[in-house]
């Protein structure tokens, strides 16, 4: 470490003078009385520095340190990059707090900003005030109570400072106003790393602790372990508080509310505005939310009155997560739309879909539709048929419909308009108008003479009792045949 102490520069109301050492510093390292520390500064021109002292820093011999001190006029002009003098410019302000940390860091005290003055014309600033931590007393307390532990007064009403304003024309940073006497003993080398100021985790030092808390290893192993690999916990730049602090602000960060958070948020306080709010969560392994199924109040009343028929459909993806967004809907007696339930899925699987069909039943007191419409989805299909056992599962027609005018059409590009109509045209009546069986089975056979291939009208007619009139005639549907209640409320949130 090199000699702290060089020539300088120090000003008291803009005035220049030579650069002295604190009396109680000097006092404190060289192991003198105070007037002896004032004897030899007085002596000092320019001011001398004890060989003890010098050595205990650098870590060297007597002799050694002796040796240094010839050298030092020579070495000061190498290490005096970190005191600051009148005059010196900065190119911004945090270049210039900086040095003052720098400065503040090697001398033995801890800093602050005092103040930062900015112009309300273009939001520069124009003036700054650094100084040191001891600047100023502390307040009376105006509290009655008692206290377990009270603070250590630590303000001596210390006067050093160095002010920094703004110079237009260059746009840069000038110091104008500088002292550098404290009226405090300094701290040493041994102990400066402590002082807040100086105290500082890296990027690497951020991404060692997180390795080493991600491997279960303790905040107070992981803390020493990291100061053998760089020689002492003094060299590490931070204490062992900070890295526990690190930890937690981490987690706390970990914890600000994204788009899932957000809205858990907003279900804990309508639980508090009204207990009959119900959600529910589903974690994965790694813990993390996956799906989220939520009922207000209302829902859960007029599915009571109204839930014997209920379309669910999941085609609107939310957000940039591509997220599906699934909804139950269904009538009420003026056949206007109403709304069951809500879920924010993270994937359209088997055990996706039967959690949240669990617990839309546990939400409504287990009571079971009589008939469900859904899409062609076959993991959607599966868990229906397990959870909603007492119910009927029809297929949306409107679905079938879209998918009926690209294959059917597709199939069939060479034929004749008239003719590609007339082939919809039997598929839609093989839905709506026959309700015979027989008739049917005619007119379905019929249509499979007109297609050069029918891979998809044999799929389909697999599950021709989920969507053909003949075998609907027994359910009780309200006249609902298709998912269109949830697709316009999707295309609603959509716009």
């Amino acid at each position: 470490m090199q000699p702290p102490l060089p020539h300088a520069s120090s000003s008291v109301a803009g005035v220049e003078q030579p650069f002295r050492a604190p009396v109680q510093s000097l006092a404190a390292e060289a192991g003198g009385s105070i007037d002896d520390a004032q004897q030899l500064l007085k002596e000092a021109q320019p001011p001398r520095i004890p060989v003890q002292w010098l050595a205990s820093e650098a870590g060297r011999s007597m002799d050694d340190a002796q040796q240094l001190l010839e050298e030092l006029p020579t070495r000061v002009a190498a290490t005096s990059f970190w005191i600051p003098r009148l005059g010196m410019t900065f190119s911004s302000l945090d270049e210039a707090w900086e040095l003052w940390v720098t400065y503040g860091g090697r001398m033995g005290f801890d800093v602050r900003k005092s103040y930062i003055n900015t112009s309300n014309l273009d939001g520069l600033v124009t003036s700054s005030r650094s100084v040191c931590s001891n600047q100023g007393s502390r307040a009376g307390d105006k509290r009655f109570c008692v206290v377990k532990r009270n603070r250590a007064h630590t303000r001596t009403g210390c006067l050093v400072r160095m002010g920094i304003t703004l110079e237009r024309k260059n746009k840069i940073y000038k110091v104008h106003g500088l002292f550098v006497e404290h009226n405090h003993i300094l701290q040493t080398a041994q102990t400066s790393h402590l002082m807040p100021s100086q105290r500082n985790i890296s990027t690497h030092q951020a991404i060692d602790i997180e390795v080493a808390d991600d491997s279960g290893i303790a905040p107070k192993a992981a803390h020493e372990f990291l100061g053998r690999y760089v020689g002492g916990s003094a060299n590490l730049g931070y204490t062992h508080r900070d890295h526990k602090n690190y930890l937690r602000t981490k987690r706390q960060r970990e914890m600000l509310y994204g788009e899932a958070g957000s809205l858990l948020k907003y279900f804990q306080d309508k639980v508090v505005k009204n207990p009959s709010f119900q959600y529910a969560i589903q974690m994965d392994c790694e813990e993390q939310i996956a799906n989220i199924f939520w009922a207000d109040a209302k829902m859960v009343v007029d599915y009571a009155h109204f839930g014997d028929v209920i379309t669910f459909d999941t085609t609107f993806g939310t957000n940039k997560e591509y997220r599906s967004f699934g909804m139950f809907v269904g009538f009420n007696q003026f056949r206007e739309t109403i709304v069951f339930g809500a879920a924010l899925m993270y994937d359209e699987t088997f055990e996706s879909f039967k959690w949240m069909f669990n617990v839309f039943l546990s939400t409504h007191n287990q009571k079971q539709p009589q008939t469900i419409f859904t899409d062609q989805d076959i993991a959607m299909g599966k868990a229906v048929a397990e959870v909603f056992s007492n119910a009927w599962h029809g297929l949306c027609t409107w679905h079938i419909s879209q998918n009926a005018v690209k294959h059917l059409n597709s199939q069939d590009e060479e034929s004749e308009d008239e003719e590609e109509s007339s082939i919809l045209l039997d598929f839609s009546s093989c839905m709506y108008q026959y309700e015979q069986k027989e008739d049917f089975e005619e007119a379905f056979n019929a249509m499979r003479l007109k297609v050069s291939k029918s891979t998809w009208l044999d799929s389909i007619y697999m599950l021709k009792h989920k969507w053909a009139e003949c075998y609907m005639l027994n359910v009780f549907s309200i006249g609902m045949r298709s998912t269109q209640l949830s697709e316009s409320l999707n295309n609603a949130l959509k716009g």
